[in-house]
């Protein structure tokens, strides 16, 4: 009695990553080079001169600061979700909305702030990049606002559980990157007013 022995290498397992993520990290990645692009055009513009120099508005510092609370709400309800905590998970998304919109109201009271120096969209350049890296910021925070809210409806449906939770995740590495990179954007026009 002879016994065969054949070695089965096992299939490897491709790399695979959940299609609607993949799709969230090319946009990610297309929004970051999009604003790499818009500093990189500040950076040039402002060394060929005709440059108008000014304080950033005071309501840019508490903006900031209501953006990176707003991480610290949206990871606790991305917690919340892999712990079954529905309930947390409602009312922190909730939070994280509310202060996604004090970030956005505020962006609008800097505006104003900025007319009231007599900074406009229309003129100096130094103010057309400032409108416009504030703007498309906040344009992004309106698309990650209604983001929250399918988040949200699905939170009372019962569709995010620790069992089910891209859409929320998605939703938290959204949310993380656009205060990651208002925290850049901040630190940038600080350091090239």
């Amino acid at each position: 009695m002879t016994t065969e022995f054949k070695i089965v290498e096992e299939p490897k397992k491709p790399l695979a990553m959940h299609p609607k993520k993949f799709a969230m990290w090319l946009f990610v990645a297309s929004v970051g080079m999009l604003f790499a692009a818009l500093t990189s055009a500040y950076i040039v513009r402002q060394a060929e001169g005709n440059w108008l120099y000014f304080n950033l508005p005071a309501t840019l510092y508490w903006t900031t600061a209501v953006i990176l609370v707003s991480s610290v709400t949206m990871q606790m309800a991305y917690w919340a979700a892999k712990n079954d905590q529905l309930e947390r998970v409602k009312s922190l998304v909730v939070i994280t909305t509310g202060l996604g919109v004090v970030f956005l109201v505020g962006q609008l009271v800097a505006w104003k702030d900025l007319v009231a120096q007599n900074v406009y969209f229309v003129g100096n350049p130094s103010g057309s990049f400032l409108y416009v890296l504030t703007g498309l910021h906040g344009l992004h925070i309106v698309s990650a606002l209604v983001y929250l809210i399918i988040v949200l409806v699905s939170a009372y449906r019962f569709k995010i559980h620790s069992k089910s939770l891209a859409q929320i995740e998605m939703c938290t590495t959204y949310w993380h990157f656009l205060g990651g990179l208002w925290l850049y954007l901040f630190i940038f026009l600080l350091l090239n007013r």
